[in-house]
């Protein structure tokens, strides 16, 4: 396989980028329709081809055609040729439909416990005192076995305290009874908005993230998010639990010949966007440290001021499509833009990105010893696959072909949080009246074995993700679990 892809050209040069260096991260910027989608689409082809897994998200549904060859067209063949592109021809990808909300792909599902306090704070929007409480919850469920699995876990466990809140303000302090309901009317809103259908099981393995198909082409995750996009924070936090996960489980593997995973990250500026500073500083943290265990994050967005200088500063690779300076802060944007790549002699950055055509953009890459080539204004390369929306029989025929169906598409539920609180409070009656046989306060079991079923595997996967010592749960928990050290 090729050490390198391609990218854009001009004729003269063809910006080609190292593989072994695609951890270094990168960044597509632009105006809207100026040509992001394109590149991000001519990238995820790419990185396929060359045997790299890629995840990207499907922000206006319209990348499903990736899974098949674009129309024999003489101008694609044309501008391959006036880049300097040796070949061209049309290609479909290996593609793997996900679905968050479960419609046009396989459900992707996170725990309550995967996903952990600090991001579902965030996702509620809750201030400071309500968060306090979140936390109180999580301790709880860790100290007592309690399992977090889905929604209705949390809700029961937010009942319990506010049920039993005199008993805990003797060992935890008062738990505010007005804080409990402001988290309960956040878990309904989140209900309402899809939260229901991602968090539960079997949740996702990430091992089904970075396959690779008989040819030898990695797999291109596409998750429909076009549905999520009415709840943007629902949308950022799904990709930065995703991220998360990838960088605590995965181990250290250093600088390979290609990384294990490409992650796109479209619409960037929705994760940066109200972010507490704390969790802003842990992502800027993984961001930097996450390329050690194979994978590279590109993020996608209409101006690099919609990232922190410190998460910019980490994005080796820039393709910068135009951007229009109509007001002060577009000016800005484009000083931005072009202050953040090595400029070439002769060439104005500034006044080039506003002249940018579409599909034009300033390149520049890492070269094979890991110092950026300067920005050259470029053609980015045509893309090999048919562009637009995919037809539903068509992405369903693929579906069903891919082998991931009957690990995802049904869900469990087994017994967790809400089983074990509707238990203990139905015995509190009898055990009010008949002495204890065993010493107090013990936690509850675990669940019973059950006879496996077709999906066994999945949810033993899922349940270590859960169980074991309150330690162990807190390291098992994702949101940035080792990095962020929360302590008790």
């Amino acid at each position: 396989m090729a050490d390198s892809i391609p990218v854009a050209g001009d004729g003269k040069a063809l910006a080609r980028l190292p593989l072994r260096l695609a951890n270094r991260h990168g960044l597509i910027a632009g105006a809207t329709g100026t040509g992001k989608t394109v590149t991000l689409r001519v990238l995820a082809e790419n990185f396929s081809a060359a045997g790299v897994p890629v995840f990207l998200a499907d922000i206006k549904g319209d990348l499903g055609g990736l899974c098949l060859p674009g129309a024999e067209d003489e101008r694609m063949a044309a501008r391959a040729r006036e880049i300097g592109l040796p070949s061209w021809a049309p290609a479909g990808q290996n593609l793997a439909f996900w679905d968050a909300l479960g419609r046009q792909g396989h459900p992707i599902r996170a725990t309550v416990s995967d996903l952990g306090p600090l991001l579902l704070g965030r996702l509620l929007e809750l201030n400071d005192v309500q968060a306090a409480v979140l936390e109180l919850a999580f301790a709880l469920a860790d100290q007592n076995g309690w399992w977090l699995l889905d929604l209705k876990d949390l809700r029961a466990l937010l009942a319990h305290i506010a049920d039993n809140a005199k008993d805990l303000a003797k060992s935890h302090g008062a738990v505010s009874a007005a804080s409990v309901a402001a988290i309960q009317r956040g878990l309904l809103a989140l209900e309402r908005q899809g939260g229901d259908l991602f968090f539960g099981e079997p949740a996702l393995d990430l091992e089904d993230l970075m396959r690779t198909d008989l040819q030898g082409r990695g797999a291109i995750n596409l998750l429909a998010v076009d549905g999520l996009m009415a709840s943007p924070r629902l949308y950022a936090t799904l990709l930065l639990w995703l991220l998360s996960e990838l960088f605590e489980r995965l181990p250290e593997v250093g600088d390979l010949e290609r990384p294990k995973l490409v992650f796109f990250f479209d619409e960037a500026h929705l994760l940066f966007d109200g972010t507490p500073k704390a969790l802003l500083d842990k992502i800027e943290q993984v961001v930097r440290l996450i390329r050690s265990k194979g994978i590279g994050v590109y993020f996608v967005s209409q101006s690099p001021l919609d990232l922190p200088d410190a998460v910019l500063g980490q994005l080796s690779h820039r393709v910068q499509h135009a951007l229009r300076a109509f007001t002060p802060r577009d000016q800005k944007a484009v000083r931005a833009a072009a202050e953040t790549m090595r400029a070439s002699p002769g060439l104005d950055l500034a006044e080039a990105i506003g002249q940018l055509a579409v599909g034009e953009a300033l390149v520049s890459l890492l070269d094979d010893k890991g110092v950026p080539v300067p920005a050259a204004r470029m053609k980015v390369a045509p893309p090999r696959s048919r562009l637009g929306a995919l037809d539903p029989a068509i992405r369903a025929k693929a579906m069903a072909a891919d082998g991931l169906g009957a690990k995802y598409d049904r869900a469990v539920d087994r017994e967790s949080a809400h089983e074990m609180l509707t238990r203990r409070a139905a015995a509190a009656p009898a055990a009010a009246s008949v002495p204890a046989s065993g010493p107090a306060g013990r936690a509850e079991p675990a669940p019973r074995g059950r006879k496996p079923d077709s999906l066994a595997e999945v949810v033993l996967k899922s349940a270590a993700r859960s169980i074991g010592s309150a330690i162990g749960r807190e390291i098992l928990r994702g949101v940035l679990g080792s990095v962020l050290g929360r302590r008790r």
